[in-house]
C-alpha cells in the first residue's frame, strides 16, 4: 500500500472514530433533552399551564434557526428538532392526530411537518371526519387544508368551521412540488390520475406535454399513485414520497405551474397556545342583510390599524343569499389592539366567533 493510501486510510480511520465519540455524546444529550421535557411538562401541570405548548415550541425552533450557522441547513434542522419534539410528546402523553387522505397524501406530509412521524397519525376519509374525530376526542388534534395559494381557499374546511366549533391552534405552510409518478414511459402514459386540485395546478403542464391524455380526478394523490402501480399506462400526480412508497418512477418532477405553490393547513383542536409575538388571529363573522353592513365591519380593522392577511366569504349553511366572511389578521386576540378591534366587531356583526390566535408558520418543504 502506498503512503498516500495509508494515510488516507488512517484519516478515515481517525473521522470514524470521532463521529463513533460524537455519536456517544449525542445520544446523551438528546436523552438529557428527553428527561428535561419531562421534567417542563410536570413543572407546567403543577402550575397548571399547558402540557404541549405548540407556541412555545415554534418560538424555541425560531431561537434555534437564528443560532443555526451551517452546515445543516434549515429544512435539514427542522426535520432532526421536530422528530426530538414528537418523540418527547409521545413519552409526556401519547398524542393522536387525524388528518385528511391516505399516507404520503399532502395532509399527510404536513401532519409529518407539524408534529413529526413518531406520533399516532390517523388517516380519515374526508375533512368532515377530521373535525369529528377531534370534536368526539379520538384525536388530540387534526390536520386540515384551508387554502391554496394557486386554488385558493377550502371550501369543505371553511364550511365544517361554521357548523363544528373547534379552534384552530397552529398553521403549516407546505411547499407543494407535484411530480409526474408511474411504471411507464411518458409516451406510453394514456391517464394521469390524481385529486382535483393537483390536476388544476397542474394544468398548464399537462396541456402542454400531454395533450391528448385523459384526467382522471381522484379523492387524495396518495389513491392515485396507488392505481398508477398496477394499471398499465396509467400515472399519477403525487408528492415524492408517495412515489416512493409505492415503488413507483418520477417520469417528470415538479410539474406544478406556479413554482411557489404552497398550501397552508389548519392545525384543530389541543390547547390555545401562548403569545409569541409573532402571531395571526383567524375569525369568523356574519353581517346583517343591509347595504354598507361589510364596508362597516371592515372599517373597524382599518380603524384599528391591523393588517388583514386573508378574507374570505362563503354561504352560510341552511341559509338563503347569507355569507359567512372568514378573516386572518396580524397579531393576537390577547393584543390590546386586537381586543379593542373584537369588541367594535363585535357591535357591527349578528354573529362573531374568534377561531384561535397562533404562530405564525414558515413555508417547509
Amino acid at each position: 500500500m502506498s503512503k498516500k493510501n495509508t494515510a488516507a486510510g488512517s484519516s478515515a480511520a481517525a473521522a470514524r472514530k470521532e463521529l463513533e465519540r460524537l455519536d456517544r455524546e449525542l445520544l446523551k444529550v438528546i436523552s438529557d433533552r428527553a428527561r428535561t421535557c419531562q421534567k417542563l411538562a410536570k413543572a407546567r401541570q403543577q402550575e397548571g399551564g399547558l402540557l404541549h405548548d405548540m407556541g412555545e415550541d415554534h418560538a424555541a425552533f425560531q431561537k434555534l434557526l437564528e443560532a443555526n450557522k451551517g452546515p445543516l441547513s434549515e429544512a435539514g434542522l427542522r426535520s432532526i428538532w421536530r422528530e426530538l419534539q414528537g418523540q418527547a410528546r409521545s413519552m409526556i402523553q401519547p398524542l393522536r392526530i387525524a388528518y385528511l387522505g391516505p399516507k404520503y397524501s399532502y395532509s399527510h406530509l404536513a401532519g409529518i411537518a407539524r408534529f413529526g412521524d413518531s406520533l399516532d397519525l390517523l388517516s380519515m376519509a374526508t375533512i368532515k371526519a377530521v373535525f369529528e374525530a377531534v370534536n368526539v376526542g379520538e384525536a388530540n388534534y387534526g390536520i386540515v387544508p384551508i387554502e391554496n395559494s394557486t386554488d385558493g381557499r377550502v371550501v369543505d374546511t371553511l364550511d365544517m368551521f361554521a357548523r363544528v366549533p373547534l379552534q384552530i391552534t397552529g398553521e403549516v405552510q407546505l411547499k407543494i412540488h407535484h411530480q409526474l409518478l408511474g411504471k411507464c414511459t411518458r409516451s406510453q402514459i394514456t391517464e394521469v390520475y390524481s385529486k382535483p386540485q393537483a390536476l388544476s395546478q397542474c394544468r398548464d403542464w399537462l396541456a402542454k406535454n400531454l395533450p391528448n391524455v385523459r384526467t382522471v380526478e381522484m379523492t387524495s394523490t396518495a389513491l392515485a399513485a396507488q392505481i398508477a402501480v398496477d394499471k398499465p399506462g396509467a400515472a399519477a400526480v403525487a408528492s415524492y414520497e408517495a412515489g416512493l412508497n409505492y415503488g413507483l418512477n418520477v417520469i417528470d418532477a415538479n410539474i406544478e405551474d406556479n413554482k411557489s405553490n404552497v398550501t397552508r393547513f389548519a392545525v384543530i383542536g389541543g390547547d390555545a397556545p401562548k403569545r409569541t409575538g409573532h402571531d395571526k388571529t383567524a375569525l369568523m363573522f356574519a353581517i346583517p342583510h343591509k347595504p354598507g353592513a361589510l364596508a362597516d365591519a371592515m372599517a373597524v380593522f382599518k380603524r384599528g390599524r391591523l393588517n388583514m392577511t386573508w378574507i374570505e366569504s362563503f354561504p352560510m349553511p341552511n341559509t338563503k343569499n347569507e355569507y359567512l366572511f372568514f378573516v386572518e389578521l396580524e397579531g393576537h386576540q390577547g393584543d390590546s389592539k386586537v381586543k379593542s378591534a373584537l369588541l367594535a366587531l363585535g357591535r357591527k356583526t349578528d354573529k362573531l366567533n374568534v377561531l384561535g390566535s397562533y404562530a405564525r408558520g414558515l413555508p417547509a418543504e
